[in-house]
């Protein structure tokens, strides 16, 4: 019997071609802002929102008034269509009456938003609405918080852009602090 080595002749000669450069998997990086879209996107379908932007777009599509006590859930669509759906709406308990009589309203204006007949009925729940975060005044970034009088002027003088910075940040705190 021969073994392994005996049965394949020797390749003299020949050395291995190298594989030819691939680019890894995934591609390039993406930006968080890109992705969050298709996030966000498969968690409201899975709750009943075919367009995330209803929810997003809430104040602009029935107005600031009715935004504020009323806000919706999810819309239900029969078996196999995406039109004539059913619209569920989270509505404060004293503004259910108000709302009531501006679902015909509210009706047009989400097919409207959409741009055909996708809601047909709404459907009311009473509970509490969470405030738009839009309405809340975004605070100024600690940058553009005025340094206190007193001590502008001293910080002016150092020549290390850091350490300027950090004592710039320090004196804006302790402003804040005094105010208070």
């Amino acid at each position: 019997m021969k073994s392994d080595d005996e049965k394949k002749p020797a390749k003299k000669g020949k050395t291995p071609k190298p594989k030819p450069y691939e680019m890894p998997r995934g591609g390039e990086a993406k930006a968080i802002s890109d992705l969050m879209p298709q996030v966000g996107r498969t968690a409201f379908r899975r709750f009943g929102f075919v367009q995330s932007s209803v929810v997003t777009r809430w104040p602009e599509i029935v107005g600031p008034h009715h935004a504020k006590v009323s806000a919706p859930e999810s819309i239900r669509f029969p078996a196999g269509e995406k039109s004539e759906g059913t619209l569920n709406l989270v509505v404060m308990p004293a503004h259910a009456p108000l709302i009531q009589h501006v679902i015909p309203e509210i009706i047009e204006r989400v097919n409207r938003f959409f741009g055909y007949r996708a809601v047909a009925k709404v459907r009311m729940r009473q509970g509490q609405v969470k405030p738009a975060h839009a309405e809340e005044k975004p605070k100024a970034p600690p940058s553009l918080k005025p340094i206190p009088m007193e001590l502008g002027n001293s910080l002016r003088d150092i020549g290390d852009p850091e350490l300027r910075t950090v004592l710039e940040s320090l004196a804006r705190s302790m402003g804040n602090q005094n105010g208070k």
